[in-house]
């Protein structure tokens, strides 16, 4: 008798991070790229502590590596003043195949790429609408050439370059219709090669040939199951599952490969390892917590920004509004028969 493989569940794991500008925690975390158990994450910050913004590396379980692309140590600098390697509105981080990052900054216009040890590298990247030219990068994404998808936001529109950020090709224009986009932020690619992009302004995700051309397009504006709220990010697991961070409406919503919604997850954050460590350091803050009022609110999400899958079945979510990754484990349950 043939299995019956019924609709995936999702377990939470675990938490990673805590609110820091440097060291073990993130602020702001945006944006997620995975190397098997390391974990890149972009800090945003906030506009009064540039030295905030950053890449951390970690470890799924928590170990820190190393950080870099730190942020001016005093606000007000500009296109013309930025250091190589710093970082001013760092949007996204995608890993080529030899494991370089490359990071995007929606202020510098720019492109600036890191080695494995966070070491300078280099950088591309001219502001304007001509062709090649950039205004407010922010979801990156290589293909299987290592060729870099880089979302144009201010253009309304998808560029591809390589590398070395010569221009390949573009696809995309301002609107609403089919293959129109407004404000795009997340892009992902899936296995056969087509491309995602959450299509912010509009409230849902299109999906492109890896040439451009347009193929569907799901979720329209609202709080509904299915519906979406401002989305900033997406990511295509090895099944075909699509996860979307619907960030104004606080939560991840899970579609399959039609785009039809198959469930939604919400929180179920619990204190990391490095929170941990903290309030050991201080067992003061640890009967402040026993005195807090509704602490069941913290497990929810807060602005779930990011959203990143791997081949272990492992989604990683990241909340700008709690400065912490949730990970969660896909189930798939499998019947015979109608029977377990």
């Amino acid at each position: 008798m043939s299995p019956q493989v019924l609709e995936p569940t999702f377990q939470y794991s675990h938490t990673i991070g805590a609110d820091a500008t440097t060291g073990k925690g993130f602020r702001t975390p945006v944006s997620i790229a995975l190397r098997g158990e390391q974990i890149y994450v972009v800090n945003r910050s906030q506009e009064y502590q540039p030295h905030g913004r950053r890449v951390t590396v970690c470890t799924v379980d928590e170990e820190f590596i190393l950080e870099f692309g730190q942020g001016p140590t005093t606000p007000g600098e500009d296109r013309t003043t930025a250091a190589d390697g710093c970082l001013i509105w760092p949007t996204s981080v995608a890993l080529d195949k030899v494991g370089n990052a490359y990071v995007a900054d929606e202020w510098l216009n720019r492109i600036s790429i890191f080695g494995k040890d966070g070491e300078f590298k280099g950088k591309w990247g001219t502001p304007g609408m001509g062709v090649g030219e950039i205004d407010q990068p922010s979801g990156l994404c290589f293909d299987s050439d290592d060729n870099l998808l880089l979302v144009d936001s201010g253009n309304n529109r998808i560029q591809k370059f390589t590398k070395d950020g010569e221009f390949l090709s573009r696809w995309g224009t301002g609107g609403n219709g089919n293959g129109e986009l407004n404000l795009p932020w997340g892009i992902d690619i899936d296995d056969a090669g087509d491309v995602y992009v959450v299509d912010w302004g509009n409230s849902r995700v299109q999906k492109f040939t890896a040439n451009g051309q347009f193929l569907m397009a799901f979720g329209r504006s609202g709080k509904a199951d299915g519906e979406l709220n401002q989305p900033s990010d997406i990511a295509v697991d090895l099944d075909g599952l699509i996860y979307v961070a619907d960030w104004d409406n606080d939560r991840v919503q899970v579609f399959d490969a039609n785009g039809s919604f198959i469930t939604k997850l919400t929180g179920n954050g619990t204190i990391s390892k490095w929170g941990k460590e903290r309030l050991d350091a201080n067992p003061e803050m640890w009967r402040q917590r026993e005195l807090a009022y509704d602490l069941e609110r913290e497990k929810d999400f807060s602005g779930p920004i990011s959203v990143a899958v791997d081949n272990k079945g492992r989604i990683f979510i990241s909340e700008s509004g709690r400065h912490r990754i949730q990970v969660y484990r896909k189930q798939v349950p499998i019947f015979f028969g109608g029977r377990l």
